[in-house]
Parts: C-alpha cells; structure tokens; sequence
C-alpha cells in the first residue's frame, strides 16, 4: 500500500522547470483571485454599478475576447510567446491598479475590457511557451502541476478577499484588495521574465520568427477548429458546477443551503490534489480520447443523479447532491488532461499562438451558448411527458460532442502530417 508520504509527495511537480511553472500558476491565481473573489461588492459599492451594468459589462468583455482572440494569438508568435506572456501579467496587474480610481460605467468598461484582450494575449503566449520549452513527455504532466497551483492560487486569493469583506472598513477593502492584487500581479510578471528562454523566444531573438510562415495557418485547419469547439461544449461542465447544480440545490430540492460552500469546497480540494495523478498516462491522441468519453461518463452520471434529487429527502438529497458535484469535478478533470495532451499533438510547433487563438474562437463557439441553454433545459422546460427531460438533453450534448471528437480529431492529425514541420525537441541543458 501507498504511504500517505509517498502520495504527498506526488503533488510536487518533478523537474526545476516545472515546479517554477507551478509557482507561477500559484502566483497568478493568488493575485486574480483576490480581486475576483470581492469583485461583485467592490463594483457595486465602489465603482458605483448595478448588477445589470456588471453583467452587461462582462458580456462586451466576452464579445471583446472572442475577436480579439485570433490577432493576439499570432502576435504572441510575431512577439514571442515568454515575451507576450509577461507583458500582459504587467497589464493585468495595472488593470487593478486602476480599480480605486474609476467611478462609473463607461471606465469600467473600458477597463474590463482591455483587460481581456491582454489576458487574451497571456493566455496565447503562455500556452504556447509551455507547450514550446518542455519536452513531449512532460507536457500533460506539468500543466496538471500547473493546474493543481491555479486551483491552490484562488483559494488563497479568496481567503485573503474574505479576510478584508469581513472586516469592519471600507478602506481595506477599497485599497488593499485591488493594490495587493497587484503587487502579486507585479511579482507574476517578473517571474515570467525569469523563467528559460523556449526555441520559439530564441528564433524570434535571431530573426527567424519575423519570416513570414509557409503553408496555411490555423483558420486552415478545420479538424483543430471542430476539435476545439466540441473541446468547448465538453468544458460546460463548469456550467454545470457553478450555475445549474447550485440553482437546482436551491430550487428543487429541500438541501441546506449551506450545501453550496461544501459543494465548491470539495471541488477546490479534489483540483488541487487529484490532476497530477488523473492527467498520467495521457500523452497522445488515442490517450485523449478514451480521456473524452470519461468526461462524458462523469457528466451523464452527474445529470442522472442530480435528476434523482427532485423526488428525495433529508440525508440522502444532501449526499446525492454532492456526489453529483463529485462526479462534476470527475468530467472536469478528465477532459483537462485530454485537452492538455491534443494541443500538445494537435498545435503546429511553428504556429502555437496563431493557435492557441483559433482555440479561443472554437471554445467560445462551442460553450458560450452552454449558460442560457442548460438553465433554461433544467429550471424552465418540464414538459408533459418527462419533467426531467431537460437533463436528459443535456446530457445528451455531451455525448454527441464526445462522439463527434473521434472524427475531429483524425482530420486535424491529417492535417498535422500534412503541413507540420518536424518538431525539435528542447536542450535540456538549457531549461
């Protein structure tokens, strides 16, 4: 039997290099979590919004994200993708900055606004230098560190920002959450700056990255287009766990509404601990999709028991809710790892960013609908003949997109043998 030392020690990332991608993640979640956690009041109470001007607000964020998300990909490219990454982890951070000095509507759209678009550029650049500085074997195991970090980072940030809510000022809460949040955001940015240099930052510093590329770019690539937007539908699980599951808990079934903490608490807990042992043996394609279709068991079995709760009671409503959200994090964690192995096999080496923001489009087309449409399936459509037909539906989404990997992703791996360069491995020496 395993010691419990031994799966401690598990949690670790392996390598130098990936325990200072781990850090960063830590970093970076820290600082956004801070903010994001008091975000609501603070816009309310400080920036002087209603609730409609925020929503309103972050979908022309989202519309902003979705545009921007293809040019910023292929400046991460021209840039270089270490490059890129840093300067927005700056941006990021002077966006909070600026948060005690607005009032109104008009500049915090402006400011939300920007802020997506850099993030856009982050996102892009940092995918496409981890994916560039590590070797193949590594990449799906360090991003599952990584991702653990990013789990651990927000829940630090929200701890610290219910520290400063619950406290009895204001100007804690006005100053302190936003100017931390960026101090953290500061000491990202520098960190970014000392990580390796990958082959693609090296080739931009010798010229080579300004030629222009041959050959048809990712817009080209349609298998890489539809594996990312059913990549995206499989990702509404998180619409599951954070919108549908608590509305039905609070709706539809007689569960203590104190539920809800220990629903979100055991999903934080189990992304922490549990990515870097569920993303191993995941390393090609093959591996991706079997990955697929347990995100899709998960997901079926999370609707059929939350279903299950409209007709229970007491004890056995609340341990069928949160085995529902158990099974939530399952699908969660099933499709990280296989989104994680395909744009490792499925990304041209020589065009990450330009991808990584084709990737963006896919995974707004194919989950941005996911909000309206599965509340509206759940809490609004009880017809005649089955009241819980709207789960079944949903359910039902989830496996036709599941289905529809398999050819999605043999036209992107004909497209790969046909127009990628031969990817080199990077010295190791030198990361």
């Amino acid at each position: 039997m395993r010691s419990p030392f031994g799966f401690l020690r598990g949690l670790i990332p392996p390598t130098p290099l990936s325990r200072r991608l781990a850090t960063q993640s830590l970093l970076f979640a820290a600082g956004d979590g801070t903010f994001t956690t008091a975000s609501a009041f603070y816009l309310v109470v400080f920036v002087g919004l209603t609730p409609a001007q925020i929503g309103i607000g972050l979908t022309v964020a989202g519309i902003a994200s979705f545009l921007t998300a293809y040019p910023m990909g292929r400046l991460a490219d021209r840039v270089g993708p270490r490059r890129i990454w840093a300067i927005s982890a700056a941006g990021s951070a002077a966006s909070f900055s600026l948060m005690p000095f607005i009032h109104g509507f008009w500049a915090y759209l402006a400011v939300v606004v920007v802020f997506e678009v850099v993030n856009n550029a982050g996102g892009a650049g940092r995918n496409a230098y981890v994916l560039d500085v590590l070797p193949e074997k590594e990449r799906v195991q360090t991003q599952a560190f990584m991702y653990s970090s990013l789990n651990l980072g927000f829940t630090v940030g929200a701890l610290i920002a219910g520290v400063a809510l619950a406290l009895d000022t204001d100007t804690v809460l006005k100053w302190g959450v936003p100017f931390l949040a960026t101090a953290v955001g500061v000491a990202n940015a520098f960190w970014i700056t000392r990580l390796p240099k990958a082959p693609h930052d090296e080739r931009r510093v010798s010229g080579e990255a300004a030629i222009v590329k041959v050959g048809p770019g990712a817009l080209r690539n349609v298998g890489w287009l539809l594996v990312t937007t059913f990549t995206g539908t499989m990702w509404t699980n998180q619409v599951l766990l954070h919108t549908v599951i608590p509305l039905w808990l609070v709706e539809y079934t007689d569960s203590p509404r104190w539920l809800l903490a220990w629903l979100f608490a055991t999903n934080t807990v189990l992304c922490i601990v549990l990515p870097a042992y569920t993303s191993q043996g995941v390393h090609h394609v093959r591996d991706a999709l079997r990955r697929v279709w347990w995100s899709s068991g998960f997901f079926v079995a999370a609707c059929a028991i939350t279903l299950f709760t409209h007709d229970t009671r007491g004890f056995l409503t609340i341990f069928l809710v949160w085995f529902g959200h158990v099974a939530v994090t399952g699908a969660e964690l099933a499709i990280s790892s296989a989104s994680w192995a395909l744009q490792a096999e499925l990304m041209d080496p020589d065009r990450r960013g330009e991808y990584e923001g084709v990737a963006g489009i896919g995974r707004q087309l194919g989950g941005a609908w996911a909000p309206a449409l599965f509340t509206f399936l759940a809490m609004g459509w009880h017809p005649d003949f089955y009241r819980g037909a709207g789960w079944i539906v949903i359910a039902a989404i989830i496996v036709a997109a599941a289905a529809a990997m398999g050819p999605s992703t043999k036209m992107a791996v004909r497209f790969k043998q046909t127009h990628f360069p031969r990817e080199e491995e990077p010295d190791p020496a030198a990361v």
